[in-house]
């Protein structure tokens, strides 16, 4: 395709992505719970009429790369009218785990019936999502327990919402209220994101602004394939491993062979092979197929050097092989919940070692490699209903070849933030101890690797509490000489001392007045 204007395709990439972006601002401000509009654990981007991504809000990279497949579920589901969104977290159906909950919306510009020239979608981890433990983040074994298994259904037909399902929802879930407040706030992002797509085609016309979103898939496209032939042409390889699984203590291997083919325009220009990666196993570490397309996604995005728009286009030279029944793409009723949070975080780690030998000038040090999730459910003595809370804590940052990591920071699939103590202390009967950086904690080396950080949270009401973390046992790597950053630890402390060390991934019931206490794996230096 030959591109029209530069200056026109700068201006409507960032069109679609300042939609994308608003899309995010108001689910944030509408939201209800901390975990949404604190935390921001929530995404939103942009689709043409064929269901491909045009545009991403800065947000989480794990839902991003992952929430076409969404959109494609919802097309292929039924005929989508204007007025019409539709709801899914099914996670062999495009989702990620079950908390993630996708709703997508058809823009019909020139006509209310028929195919839809362009799709909005918003993703929000809702804190609950019923099951077995309080927060849907357990040591489970199957998805049945983990909580509400949702299909593609329409929430909104033709601007009505449809009280059963909706009923439905609520009904299965320990914090009703909290999740109709966020399910608002994502009615209401998908809202604006279609508005703004009316106000784009009443200005420039629908033609030319379905031709920019064309020109800019080709352009992506475009500049990945440059990017990749340039790297020198071979096959990559590299593995690392999950801790276990929660359920067994036998740790769990992620391979990766990343072959560049160079200049041959018959196939793609790299293939990322998972073959070599374990079955998948009994706990809640197993990553669907979309969980390991969005880490790919995530990575090539990265290294490309230039400002690329985030399309579906990026992805077009690229193959991405993971055998079905593995822990990279997980068939059902495999638990899922911690394959979105924790393996995702592992496979990116495998694909960044394996690049280091091909591109050592670009990739950084293995970062803390766990989102650190924390879950504390119980019944709020000052209101005498549920309450459910999640977050995920940050950890250091890998060094880079020219300049040391960053110390208590989100890295790679998680874009988020840790709730603030005062948000935390005035939604939840929670009171945090310590929140301080974990001095020391990042690996060595001519660049130091970031530290993590120490996060102690007292409950003031029995509580249950579950932990799925990583990198307790198989440290953050260095590079070219650069040590590991520390492992990571858990304790439970009464009356303020140690009662009791914890494994990275856990279900205990805490009594009034009991604290648990998280510090987070630093990053690998380098050098």
């Amino acid at each position: 395709m030959k591109l029209r204007d530069p200056i026109e395709l700068e201006i409507f990439k960032n069109i679609y992505h300042s939609i994308a972006e608003e899309m995010g601002a108001a689910l944030r401000r509408t939201a209800f719970s901390p975990n949404i509009k604190e935390r921001r654990d929530y995404s939103c981007a942009v689709f043409d009429g064929d269901g491909q991504v045009i545009a991403m809000g800065d947000h989480m990279p794990v839902h991003l790369g992952s929430m076409p497949l969404s959109v494609r579920a919802a097309i292929e589901a039924f005929p989508l009218q204007a007025g019409d969104v539709v709801m899914l977290n099914d996670p062999f159906r495009g989702g990620t785990h079950l908390p993630d909950v996708t709703l997508v919306a058809p823009v019909h510009i020139a006509r209310a019936k028929g195919e839809a020239d362009f799709y909005v979608a918003s993703r929000a981890h809702h804190a609950d999502i019923g099951g077995m433990y309080p927060g849907s983040m357990g040591l489970c074994r199957e998805i049945y327990q983990e909580g509400l298994r949702i299909p593609p259904v329409r929430l909104l037909r033709g601007g009505v919402m449809q009280r059963e399902i909706f009923s439905l929802f609520l009904n299965n879930v320990r914090t009703p209220e909290e999740r109709e407040g966020d399910l608002g706030a994502q009615i209401a992002a998908c809202h604006t994101g279609a508005e703004r797509l009316r106000e784009v085609c009443r200005q420039y016309g629908l033609p030319r602004a379905r031709r920019a979103a064309q020109e800019l898939l080709a352009y992506s496209a475009a500049m990945m394939r440059g990017f990749l032939e340039r790297i020198p042409a071979g096959t990559y390889h590299a593995e690392d491993f999950l801790d276990n699984d929660g359920i067994t203590e036998k740790p769990v291997r992620i391979a990766v062979h990343v072959t560049l083919h160079g200049r041959n325009r018959r196939k793609p220009v790299a293939t990322v092979d998972f073959s070599g990666s374990d079955p998948q196993v009994e706990g809640s570490v197993n990553a669907v197929e979309a969980i390991t397309y969005s880490a790919c996604f995530y990575i090539f995005r990265c290294l490309v050097q230039e400002d690329v728009p985030a399309t579906a286009g990026l992805m077009q030279p690229i193959r991405v092989l993971a055998p079905p029944g593995t822990v990279v793409n997980a068939r059902p009723p495999a638990a899922v919940a911690g394959g979105n949070v924790e393996t995702s975080q592992r496979i990116v780690d495998v694909l960044l070692r394996a690049m280091a030998q091909a591109i050592p000038e670009r990739v950084p040090a293995a970062a803390s490699g766990s989102m650190n999730n924390l879950t504390i459910g119980g019944v709020d003595p000052r209101t005498g209903e549920a309450f459910t809370y999640y977050e995920t804590i940050a950890g250091g940052m890998g060094a880079r070849p020219t300049k040391p990591g960053v110390s208590g920071v989100h890295t790679h699939m998680t874009n988020s933030l840790n709730t603030p103590a005062e948000a935390l202390e005035y939604a939840y009967p929670l009171r945090v101890r310590q929140y301080s950086l974990r001095r020391g904690s990042g690996g060595s080396g001519k660049f130091r690797g970031g530290d993590g950080v120490v996060r102690e949270i007292e409950v003031l009401a029995d509580s249950e509490v579950t932990l799925l973390a990583e990198r307790r046992k198989f440290a953050p790597w260095g590079l070219r000489g650069g040590k590991a950053g520390a492992l990571g630890q858990a304790r439970i402390l009464q009356a303020g001392r140690l009662a009791q060390e914890m494994p990275g991934k856990f279900h205990v019931r805490l009594r009034k007045g009991e604290r648990i206490r998280i510090e987070t794996p630093g990053g690998g230096g380098f050098g």
